[in-house]
């Protein structure tokens, strides 16, 4: 994790997780609502946040009683900040990471790589399709 760990680490300005220990201790601390806030500005629209991790409604009823993301929700964030940092590596930039992320893919079964990260399952065939075209296994 530590590549991916220190990009996280500087995405949600937290100490940089570099062990399975660490990311747990981050999710169980549960993450500040700042966290939408930089997926925002990472390039993430609001549909997909809505989708993926809170719809804007609660987000900001949480933000009027100061609360925190939940635990599921902070896991969520982390699922796709992981899979966007190992989408950039594949893909040399963002905004090839994104565009990919978003497309429907054939090697899904014609799903959105960006929409199976709800679930563990869903994120697993994402980044073990980005490790087979990192290595060339799919073009």
């Amino acid at each position: 994790m530590s590549a991916t760990g220190a990009q996280i680490g500087e995405w949600l300005g937290v100490p940089a997780p570099h062990t399975d220990a660490e990311v747990f201790a981050l999710l169980q601390g549960r993450l500040e609502l700042t966290a939408i806030d930089r997926l925002l500005h990472l390039g993430f629209e609001r549909k997909e946040i809505d989708a993926l991790i809170l719809p804007l409604r609660t987000l900001q009823h949480r933000r009027t009683r100061g609360e925190r993301l939940t635990v599921d929700e902070s896991d969520r964030v982390l699922r796709l900040l992981g899979v966007l940092s190992l989408a950039e590596e594949v893909y040399s930039g963002r905004e090839r990471a994104l565009r990919w992320l978003r497309r429907a893919n054939p090697r899904l079964d014609g799903h959105v790589p960006m929409m199976l990260l709800k679930t563990g399952v869903g994120c697993h065939m994402v980044e073990e399709l980005l490790g087979q075209i990192d290595e060339g296994m799919v073009i």
